[in-house]
């Protein structure tokens, strides 16, 4: 019994392996890739897919679920994760004086915060650290589910909460989203203008965040809006 179970998850994790190496894959391919029945790799990815390793799309081919990405960030170490991104947080709390947050996919098809940095305005963001966020219908999830901005950011008014204002950027090693930056603003002090310029600042913290560059803003450059 032993031996089967470890056969199993063998099996398993060779099929894991092939539907993510290759991006995607029809059951006869992933089936040839891992060396199995059709009916072996059929049940197989049916568990993976039930548990968020793999996904199924609209032609019936497979791909890397949401799971695997979350594990692609947690295997930097959450805590490694959340230490590479604190100088980045805390330049955009600096520069904006607004609270900001890192994000991550959750196996359940929605995302997580991870970590924050609290702003500096009097009236600021409260810590969400912890709280799930849904995909549809904000910044963080749009970025988060593998939306492509234009600009490199996105900016969503009154998603989570009536009256506030979310821009977030997808940090993406290799053009896959493993987790996201954000700016959390009361709607009443951003103007498109300062949504702008506080996402190309997001923008840019978020596409050095794995490259340990330095992204720091000129000082002269004002994004705060108001006095801390």
């Amino acid at each position: 019994m032993a031996e089967s179970s470890t056969r199993t998850v063998e099996r398993a994790l060779v099929l894991l392996g092939a539907v993510c190496d290759a991006g995607s894959l029809t059951l006869a391919d992933a089936a040839r890739e891992a060396e199995l029945s059709a009916s072996t790799a059929l049940r197989l990815l049916r568990t993976l897919e039930g548990t968020g390793f793999v996904r199924r799309d609209g032609l019936g081919t497979y791909r890397p679920g949401l799971r695997v990405v979350q594990l692609g960030a947690q295997a930097l170490g959450h805590e490694s994760l959340v230490s590479l991104a604190e100088p980045a947080l805390e330049r955009l709390v600096e520069r904006t004086g607004e609270s900001a947050y890192l994000s991550v996919p959750s196996h359940d098809g929605e995302g997580v915060y991870l970590a924050m940095r609290e702003g500096t305005h009097s009236v600021r963001h409260a810590s969400w650290v912890g709280r799930s966020i849904p995909l549809e219908g904000t910044a963080v999830g749009a970025v988060l589910a593998g939306a492509h901005p234009g600009a490199g950011f996105v900016v969503v008014r009154d998603g989570v909460e009536a009256d506030v204002t979310a821009i977030a950027a997808p940090v993406s090693p290799g053009g896959r989203p493993v987790a996201a930056l954000s700016v959390v603003v009361p709607s009443y002090r951003i103007t498109e203008a300062e949504a702008g310029r506080i996402g190309a600042l997001v923008a840019r913290e978020a596409t050095a965040l794995l490259a340990h560059t330095d992204t720091r803003v000129a000082p002269t450059e004002d994004l705060t809006g108001e006095p801390a």
